[in-house]
């Protein structure tokens, strides 16, 4: 049985990174994304909100962003 990695994506299976989960792809902008930040504007790619807050995953730029806004 194929278990799915966090938010559907799948855990890589060959040697360097076996067991990492991948990561939504750093093109993608905020409008294209589940959940849009609401911090950003629509079209602020998400590589740029990474480096704006130092966080990679979706959530945990999402969760800084919120506590920046604050």
């Amino acid at each position: 049985m194929k278990q799915p990695g966090l938010d559907g994506r799948h855990r890589d299976k060959n040697p360097p990174k076996a067991g990492e989960i991948q990561q939504k792809r750093g093109d993608t902008q905020n409008r294209n994304l589940d959940r849009p930040i609401q911090q950003f504007p629509s079209n602020t790619r998400l590589d740029t909100m990474r480096e704006r807050t130092g966080k990679v995953g979706v959530e945990a730029v999402r969760r800084e962003a919120a506590k920046r806004d604050k």
